[in-house]
């Protein structure tokens, strides 16, 4: 059986404040609201991080409220999930990291050509 949240959270000064339904729903419609950063790794591979407003904690303990994603590249779907907006900030940096170390490690391995072309 899946757990469904008790609170509704949006963001108040990067602090996560929890809500009702019709104060949550307002305020999650605008993307910008729940947006955090996002990072281009290179033309088909980019980390994106945002604030969920939903715990996403199913087992438990502090609320689990953003999240990370690789979309693209050799780590494509890889996440992460945290409890606070610190931690997210660094999570994405890492995140970013190990993606851009991803990507340079495949291009590596791919053959030049003498010529310059492909």
């Amino acid at each position: 059986m899946s757990k469904w949240p008790s609170h509704y959270y949006i963001l108040v000064d990067r602090v996560p404040i929890a809500v009702d339904f019709l104060t949550w729903a307002r305020w999650f419609q605008y993307i910008e609201n729940r947006r955090m950063a996002r990072t281009d790794i290179s033309d088909r591979c980019h980390v994106s991080t945002v604030f969920l407003g939903l715990d996403h904690n199913f087992s438990g303990g502090e609320p689990l409220l953003f999240e990370t994603m690789v979309f693209g590249g050799p780590i494509n779907g890889e996440i992460a999930r945290y409890c606070t907006y610190a931690e997210a900030e660094r999570g994405h940096a890492d995140m970013a990291v190990q993606a851009q170390k991803a990507v340079a490690q495949i291009d590596a391995m791919m053959p030049r050509a003498a010529d310059g072309h492909s």
